[in-house]
């Protein structure tokens, strides 16, 4: 039996509960939401993931950066992982929030969508 400490983000209250992943319980949590996070944390942490990409003209040179997340939360364990595709990425204009800019990084299923117009 080995007790995980998880500080509950759902809500301002930051709930200090103790995640036993194999029993599945939770102990301090103030709501199910709480409780769902902190089994959620300690047995398959996951994040959102928010950066910024190139963008370049025809003939490559920099132009701007375009800031860019996660559609959805990544398994923590492939966050440096993802950041290495991400930095390698060169796009071009024009570019609208939420175009996919990376399909399925990683196999995760998640694309990495951009957050602002670029036209």
């Amino acid at each position: 039996m080995s007790l995980q400490k998880v500080t509950c983000v759902v809500c301002p209250r930051g709930c200090q509960m103790e995640v036993d992943a194999e029993a599945g319980t939770v102990v301090g949590a103030s709501c199910p939401r709480g409780r769902a996070h902190g089994l959620a944390e300690a047995t398959n942490p996951t994040r959102t993931l928010t950066t910024t990409v190139r963008i370049v003209d025809a003939s490559g040179e920099f132009v701007d950066m375009a800031p860019v997340r996660t559609a959805a939360p990544i398994p923590k364990g492939k966050i440096f992982d993802a950041m290495k595709t991400i930095k390698a990425l060169r796009v071009q204009k024009p570019i609208r929030r939420g175009d996919a800019l990376v399909k399925n990084i990683l196999d995760t299923g998640v694309d990495v969508v951009a957050t602002r117009d670029f036209p």
